[in-house]
């Protein structure tokens, strides 16, 4: 991936599009530090669909609930509300 200062990037902004859109991802620097990077809306997508298929659905959630032994009968509840007296 090859990398464009800020400044350089909006001088050129349409070669750098352009690029982009042929599959080459450019990143963009700021003061020489990592600020972005320009990809095809196409592949931003593939990034997206593939990080909601690897996120955990409600099921997997909830079976990673740790389990104990304990029932609620035997856990120490106070006898009336909190905060009633």
């Amino acid at each position: 991936m090859t990398e464009w200062s800020l400044q350089d990037a909006k001088k050129r902004l349409s070669a750098v599009v352009d690029s982009a859109l042929t599959g080459k991802p450019k990143r963009v620097t700021r003061r020489g530090k990592p600020a972005g990077v320009l990809l095809a809306v196409d592949e931003y997508e593939r990034l997206r669909h593939v990080e909601q298929v690897k996120a955990p659905g409600l099921a997997d959630l909830i079976l990673a609930i740790p389990q104990d032994d304990e029932s609620f009968d035997r856990l120490d509840l106070p006898s009336r509300p909190l905060g009633l007296r």
